[in-house]
Parts: C-alpha cells; structure tokens; sequence
C-alpha cells in the first residue's frame, strides 16, 4: 500500500507545485485526514459499495465548499474516492508532506535537549543541522530532563546524539575496552 499511497502524493506534489500552493494543499490535506479520522460515519459513507459515486462526490465537494478547500484539494478528494482510496488518506497525506520536502531540499527536523533552549541556541543547532544534512532544515524542538545535559536531534531516521548520557555511555564503553 505504500507503493500506491507515493503514487497519489507524486500526483499532488505535482499539481502543488505547478500551481503553487504546497502550503495551503498540506494543511487542507490534513484537516480532511483529520475529519475523516474522528467521523466514524463519513470513513463508512465514503468506503461503503452500497453508496453510488455521484451521492458520494455530493457529500465531498458539499464538505470542500464547507471547509473552504482549494479546487485541487477537491478534485484530489474526488479521485481518491473514485479510486476507493479515501480510507488511506492518512497515509497519503504523510507521503505528500515527504515528497514536498524532499522536492524542495528540506528535511523535518526534531530536537531534544534538556532544558529549553534560547532563539540563538535554536539557530545555532539548525544551521548546524543544514549543514551537516545539506538541505533546508525545519527544526521543532522539545525538552527532555532526563538528558541530563547537550540535545538529541532526529533527522529522518538520523539520529544526533549529543546529550550528556550519550557521551557518558560512550566514554564508559571506551573505558571497559582499555
């Protein structure tokens, strides 16, 4: 499933960007993803055989015009719906986010340090964390005493240790291997 889910968030990436409006596509994405998580009725509507395509597309551009999506947003829904694909939203969404980032060179970044950090340390870690990824870094930061000191950042499915524990583990390796 996630072969087809890729395919569907290339598809988006590439109107998104054609047209120009990744950022407004992304939020309006996953606010239907969210509405069709908590409405138990609409995910049944939607997946059901028994309902016919053109009630079912009433209800999606009644829902668009509601949540004031973009045309493309719409017809993105419409397709998905046509193609019994509406239950992989969630999937489909987080695809297109990480197709947008890797089209635009940028990667999500997550930091975890133990004690909150100043706007100039927050920079400091984010130019550091561009440089040693090569791309646009988007850094969300977090605290975490038990980090006894330094931060840990998560870059995709990197990881960058830097915290206290990390290098008193390290230095204790070190230690038994003398």
């Amino acid at each position: 499933m996630k072969i087809v889910a890729q395919r569907y968030a290339r598809a988006l990436a590439d109107v998104a960007l054609a047209q120009r409006n990744a950022g407004q596509l992304k939020r309006e994405l996953a606010g239907f993803a969210n509405l069709l998580e908590e409405s138990s009725e609409l995910r049944n509507f939607l997946a059901s055989p028994a309902v016919g395509r053109e009630h079912k597309h009433s209800v999606i551009r009644k829902l668009a015009e509601r949540m004031g999506l973009a045309p493309a947003t719409r017809n993105f829904l419409l397709v998905l719906v046509d193609g019994r694909r509406a239950a992989m939203l969630r999937e489909i969404q987080m695809a297109f986010e990480a197709e947008l980032l890797a089209r635009m060179n940028a990667a999500e970044a997550y930091v975890t340090s133990a004690r909150e950090l100043s706007a100039a340390e927050q920079a400091s870690i984010t130019q550091a964390l561009t440089r040693r990824t090569g791309r646009t870094v988007r850094a969300h930061y977090g605290v975490d005493p038990e980090l006894i000191g330094g931060a840990v950042a998560r870059v995709g499915s990197t990881i960058y240790d830097g915290s206290v524990r990390a290098q008193l583990n390290r230095m204790r390796e070190h230690m038994t291997r003398e």
